[in-house]
């Protein structure tokens, strides 16, 4: 009906009623639209600004976080000689003053096998059942000559009829996962199977066979006293003195003779004694103090650029505010709690400027490493400290009740109800359209309804006038 009426529109009087319309309507609307228009804008820059903010908090305390962990910044031990035996730091651990000496007098060994050789190794070597036992053995000449075994249950391996070659029956073993690997070995001549447990005296193992009787020939990869596998080398454990105590461990990784080290035995020496101590990280810390001061500097400027006065787009925003306030207490804030050290990143050099940002007084710092190595290192310890301290500002600034968290919810609310509210201004734009175009309508048919009266009164008197004459 509108559409009909507007193509009829100034028929009657001459006006472009459609256009008059058009530019009432607009000229109604134009200050609302250019309103919801600006607040969109800004509400937008809003969102990206505390989004921005929130993810360099959290990016800067997880990259603090990881470095912590990494071992990095902690006292490691050390080792005399790393030919012979290498000291490692456990994981999450930590270690001042170590101070100990290690004889190794024997590395740990695996049991390794293999079978006679298999001159046509593509071919079946029989099927049936392999039986896998663990214990303790003796070997001599490269044979077993005893074996005991353990409380295990024995492993069953079964060689199905149609997968009885050297790869078929090891990867049947290797399928079991039961402590023991299996290969193929090969030359011009043929192949072997090669087996090869785990470390320590009670991984020794036999193998025993089982043969289907239309399908025999398994047995000829049996291990055990008097069998025809060759032992290369027998399982046994490690033999290490620890400031003079003999003890013995299934591995050459061990982790419970000294706290918090891990010794990984390299090779057997007996009669040289490896001393172990600790070297503090001084200079890995002396660079993350200065990193931590140079990623907090670029926070901050952003955080300034934010809330700028003038014309930042979270100038008023409080959760901004506030995790500026955060940052700004680092400095002072007490890390660690022994008192007989530096407890605070102001303690160890670290200053602010007058605008906010971070300074690091070199030489302060070099002294409290000198001086206090393990103090500056509590302040990095992993799950504590700075680290811990940067984390409950981060998850702050992250809340989605209080923090910028909150903030996002908040303008994005905004960005639905600016939505919102242009849909009812267009809404009534459009009734305000359909009101005028039938109002305009009605007068431009009167205009045409006067017209044809005129022009009819018109001929008459012209009528008239000539009829006079």
């Amino acid at each position: 009906m509108v559409d009909s009426i507007t193509t009829a529109l100034g028929v009657g009087s001459g006006i472009d009623i459609k256009a008059l319309v058009t530019s009432l309507v607009d000229a109604q609307f134009s200050t609302k639209t250019a309103m919801l228009d600006t607040r969109e804008q800004t509400v937008k820059a809003q969102i990206s600004a505390a989004a921005e903010l929130k993810s360099a908090m959290s990016g800067f305390s997880n990259a603090l976080s990881t470095l912590a962990r990494g071992g990095s910044l902690s006292t490691q031990p050390t080792s005399g000689d790393t030919s012979i035996v290498k000291a490692s730091l456990l994981t999450g651990a930590s270690v001042t003053g170590l101070s100990a000496s290690v004889e190794v007098k024997r590395i740990a060994a695996v049991q390794a096998t293999n079978s006679g050789l298999v001159t046509k190794p593509a071919d079946p070597v029989g099927t049936g059942k392999l039986t896998l036992t663990f214990g303790t053995a003796t070997v001599a000449g490269g044979a077993m000559t005893g074996f005991t075994a353990g409380a295990g249950t024995p492993v069953e391996i079964t060689i199905e009829p149609g997968k009885g070659t050297l790869a078929d029956i090891a990867a049947a073993i290797n399928a079991e996962k039961a402590g023991v690997t299996a290969s193929v070995i090969g030359d011009v001549n043929g192949s072997r199977l090669v087996l090869k447990g785990q470390t320590g005296d009670s991984q020794a193992f036999t193998l025993t066979a089982t043969e289907d009787a239309d399908a025999p020939g398994l047995a000829s990869l049996e291990i055990g006293v008097g069998k025809p596998a060759t032992i290369g080398t027998a399982a046994q454990d490690a033999i290490v003195a620890v400031d003079g105590v003999e003890v013995r461990r299934a591995s050459n990784s061990i982790s419970n003779l000294l706290p918090s080290v891990r010794l990984d035995l390299v090779s057997a020496k007996p009669g040289t004694t490896v001393q172990l101590g600790s070297t503090p990280p001084t200079e890995a810390l002396s660079q993350a103090v200065q990193d931590f001061v140079a990623t907090y500097n670029e926070l901050k400027s952003m955080l300034k650029t934010a809330t700028d006065p003038k014309g930042g787009a979270l100038r008023s925003d409080f959760a901004a505010r506030t995790l500026s306030d955060d940052l700004s207490r680092l400095v002072g804030t007490v890390l660690t709690g022994d008192a007989s050290g530096p407890r605070t990143l102001a303690e160890i050099g670290v200053a602010t400027l007058r605008d906010g940002s971070l300074t690091v007084n070199t030489g302060q710092l070099a002294t409290a490493l000198s001086r206090n190595p393990q103090a500056v290192e509590a302040m990095f310890a992993s799950g504590a400290g700075l680290p811990a301290a940067m984390q409950k500002i981060s998850l702050a600034a992250g809340n989605v009740k209080t923090g910028l968290g909150a903030s996002e919810v908040n303008y994005n609310k905004q960005v639905d109800d600016i939505a919102e509210a242009r849909e009812k201004a267009l809404e009534a734009a459009e009734t305000m359209r359909t009101r005028m175009t039938q109002q305009f309508a009605s007068m431009d048919a009167k205009v045409a309804a006067y017209k044809s009266t005129q022009t009819f009164l018109t001929q008459q008197v012209d009528a008239w006038n000539n009829s006079n004459r």
